[in-house]
């Protein structure tokens, strides 16, 4: 009879015990995964944010679809997957900028500074570059149209400090 209450009690234990652990790794996972969320992934489409200062900032995903950033800052920021379709980027400053697969579609980017900046990957198809700045900028798999390739390829010089890529190699220059 002892022997039977005994076996009884450590099969409950141990069904005790399995069950915290397993709550406490999902307690983990939760955590885990809620750390390694971007809070900072914010819309601001539509706004007016001339000579907006986003320098060093993480903006990761954030979308400012149609937003006008004239002069707007975001040297150095983390912009990876971030949204700029249709903005008015003239005179901003992408210097140093982590870029990589971001939508530039439509964007105004006239006299935008790219200056080291790392575009991999992002979508550019119907955008111009008229009087932009891209010493060092890597343009690797960036969707652009041929026209404004030739016209980047004749202005691109020097070699992104954070991929060590050529900027005339990066936009397939001949």
């Amino acid at each position: 009879m002892w022997l039977k209450n005994l076996k009884k009690r450590l099969y409950f234990g141990l069904k005790s015990v399995k069950k915290s652990l397993a709550i406490s790794f999902l307690s983990l996972i939760f955590f885990l995964t809620f750390l390694t969320m971007n809070a900072e992934a914010l819309s601001y489409n539509n706004r007016s944010l001339m000579d907006a200062d986003f320098a060093g900032q993480d903006l990761r995903d954030s979308s400012f679809d149609h937003a006008n950033l004239r002069g707007s800052n975001f040297s150095n920021a983390q912009l990876q997957g971030v949204r700029f379709f249709a903005a008015n980027l003239e005179s901003a400053s992408f210097e140093g900028a982590d870029m990589r697969y971001s939508d530039l579609e439509s964007a105004r980017l006239v006299r935008t500074n790219f200056t080291n900046a790392v575009l991999e990957g992002a979508f550019a198809i119907n955008t111009l570059f008229n009087g932009a700045i891209i010493d060092g900028a890597d343009f690797t798999d960036v969707l652009i149209r041929p026209d404004v390739q030739q016209k980047l390829c004749d202005i691109a010089t020097g070699t992104n400090p954070t991929t060590g890529r050529n900027t005339r190699d990066t936009l397939n220059c001949f």
